[in-house]
């Protein structure tokens, strides 16, 4: 990524933590915060379910996967859970980040 391209999207990104109260010290609190425990899931998708990582893969991502979805689009920060979207009234359809584990971030 170029120089200006990264500070276009620095920009960005400080817009829309303002937008939404978010501070630099509640994202910096955030993201050095890892869950403890390997029950919590290492994949996940947006209707709740979770997957380790480990013994048979579960069917609704056999089936993700076998209609083209990569498998790290479901990877989980650090094996944090997946909460449903919550409808916010914000428009997200020009968000480069929806879907993506900072969209679904709850921490505000």
């Amino acid at each position: 990524m170029d120089e200006r391209k990264r500070d276009s999207m620095i920009a960005y990104l400080r817009h829309r933590m303002e937008d939404f109260g978010v501070s630099p010290d509640d994202l910096a609190s955030f993201l050095a915060t890892r869950p403890v425990g390997s029950d919590m899931g290492r994949y996940g998708n947006a209707g709740g379910d979770t997957w380790s990582g480990e013994g048979e893969m579960p069917q609704w991502l056999k089936q993700a996967i076998s209609a083209g979805q990569s498998i790290g689009h479901f990877e989980l920060p650090w094996g944090a859970p997946v909460q449903p979207a919550m409808q916010s009234g914000a428009d997200w359809k020009n968000d480069p980040f929806a879907g993506t584990a900072l969209a679904r971030s709850n921490h505000r």
